[in-house]
């Protein structure tokens, strides 16, 4: 394997938003980067043309993209954080690191890296601690498990912000999921709150005592970034809380509060695939600068099926 990271082939499993900001911002870097996503079949159109645009190599399963890597990225859905790591443990090369960027909890993340170190991979967790867009590349990364050492140094060359934060498997990704009951959950309770505000015409009075409460943040801003990122990433949401939930259960607590942020985001994410918010793919999708405005279409659905 290259020594020098600028000269990984790297490999993406998982082609989704987070996996094409990496690929942009490595191939800025003339880096080589390979990616395979399962919605390179029948959904696969915009995939390819942001391949074609940036120079990213698609492959044809995770054994192809494995076996040509220097270095694999895991960036899928929090469900298919271990199956991932047993597809690409039996074609991964000796020595290849193996980042396991998912949302996962820290028993998933044990199993996943039994999986590639066990095919003589080098598996190291990543716990991303914000969301990406705003970031990028550089997104807060906290790296943990064996490897985590050697690799924070390889990894920041190539323009991430990784940080070790436990030569132990697991203690990044429980940072993870101990923020995510918290920033998920809030994203839930803002959507449940300010929408059962509205229906009782009292969002006015609410926001105003959230603010005399909680002066800095901005409720209005705050909750049009709720709901516009739950409407768009709510599936997704949804699978990591689960994950969440299941962290809560390893510490040996009931996660009352996990699950039903987890039913939250997940019910959201049923609306909008329905199209109440929009036609996915276009730009007016999940880009109300005014939360009152998916709210009502919320309501309006409900009372629809009353």
């Amino acid at each position: 394997m290259a020594g020098d990271p600028r000269r990984w082939q790297i490999g993406l499993v998982g082609y989704g938003e987070v996996g094409r900001i990496l690929a942009e911002d490595l191939r800025q870097q003339d880096i080589k980067v390979s990616a395979y996503d399962i919605k390179l079949g029948e959904q696969g159109a915009p995939l390819r043309e942001h391949a074609a645009k940036f120079g990213v190599t698609l492959a044809p399963s995770h054994a192809e993209l494995t076996a040509k890597s220097d270095f694999i990225i895991s960036a899928v859905t929090a469900s298919q954080a271990v199956p991932v790591a047993k597809a690409c443990a039996s074609a991964i090369n000796q020595g290849t690191w193996f980042l396991d960027f998912n949302s996962a909890s820290p028993g998933a993340k044990q199993r996943a890296a039994a999986l590639i170190d066990g095919a003589d991979g080098r598996y190291v967790e990543g716990a991303v601690m914000t969301s990406v867009p705003p970031y990028r590349i550089k997104v807060p990364l906290l790296l943990g498990g064996p490897g985590a050492r050697e690799l924070e140094p390889l990894l920041n060359a190539i323009g991430f912000a990784a940080k070790v934060a436990s030569d132990k498997l697991g203690v990044s990704s429980a940072v993870k999921m101990c923020r995510s009951i918290m920033i998920k959950g809030l994203e839930a309770m803002v959507i449940e709150s300010f929408t059962t505000a509205r229906a009782y015409g009292v969002e006015d009075a609410v926001l105003a005592s959230l603010t005399e409460t909680f002066p800095a943040i901005n409720w209005e801003k705050q909750g049009a970034y709720f709901f516009q990122r739950v409407i768009e990433h709510g599936r997704r949401r949804a699978e990591e809380v689960r994950e969440v939930a299941e962290t809560v259960r390893e510490a040996g607590l009931t996660p009352w509060s996990a699950q039903g942020t987890a039913e939250r985001q997940a019910w959201v994410a049923d609306l909008a695939d329905e199209g109440l918010f929009g036609p996915k793919g276009t730009r007016e999708f999940a880009r109300s600068a005014d939360w009152r405005t998916e709210a009502d279409r919320i309501l309006a659905k409900i009372n629809r099926a009353k």
